[in-house]
């Protein structure tokens, strides 16, 4: 069964409108997955002595400097993964099921 003068069945959306709600979905994934790094970090500093601080940590270990005579620029970049951000970010994928 086609839309009248459309030549689209009806439950086919626009293709515009179809791509800009995936990419608004993606960056709140995003943006849910780095509140559950920060809430599991929390989770662990709460818990400072228990099983949940268990992790790894990588990245520079010194930061790698610049220096242009006029311009210093200082890059670095340690992340900490722990169970405490693990168990943050299965909250934060729950957390989107529910609002997807």
């Amino acid at each position: 069964m086609f839309c009248a003068g459309s030549g689209r069945l009806p439950y086919e959306l626009p293709m515009k409108k179809r791509g800009i709600g995936l990419k608004r979905i993606n960056w709140v994934l995003v943006l849910l997955v780095l509140v559950g790094f920060v809430i599991g970090r929390f989770i662990g500093t709460y818990f400072e002595g228990s099983f949940l601080n268990y992790g790894q940590s990588f990245g520079l270990s010194s930061p790698v400097v610049l220096d242009l005579g006029f311009f210093v620029l200082t890059f670095g970049l340690t992340i900490q993964i722990t169970i405490a951000s693990v168990i943050g970010v299965v909250i934060a994928l729950v957390v989107y099921r529910f609002i997807r």
